[in-house]
């Protein structure tokens, strides 16, 4: 439910990393402040570009971008729980503040609408 964006989420939080082959991904990255991220507009940025295939990456943008499909397939299943917080934390900053970049991502990583489909409706059973 929450792995469409769990993606974006992990796109900023960087907290999808490296898939471990056991059932979470790597909490190594769990310690990285997301509020820290989506408060810098220039790293900001450069997760977005690194995303959409428009800049560099670093090994977490690398990482991030390649486990993203997975994460939104498996409903984010292998997250730990602070990845899946921060997902959400990073889904609602693009939703509100950066939708324009949270289109286009939405469009290369779910151009079906499949997972926005049931992220939209865990979100409606929460409220």
């Amino acid at each position: 439910m929450k792995a469409s964006l769990a993606i974006a989420v992990c796109l900023v939080a960087v907290s999808l990393v490296a898939a471990a082959p056991q059932k979470q991904y790597t909490s190594k990255f769990d310690n990285v402040n997301v509020d820290d991220v989506l408060g810098n507009d220039r790293v900001l940025n450069n997760y977005l570009k690194c995303l959409m295939e428009k800049g560099p990456c670093t090994p977490e943008g690398r990482e991030l971008k390649r486990l993203l499909p997975d994460a939104l397939q498996s409903e984010c299943s292998k997250c730990t729980e602070v990845q899946r917080r921060n997902s959400e934390k990073v889904i609602n900053f693009l939703r509100s503040h950066r939708a324009g970049e949270w289109k286009l991502l939405l469009d290369k990583y779910d151009s079906k609408g499949i997972y926005r489909a049931k992220h939209d409706a865990a979100q409606k059973k929460q409220h």
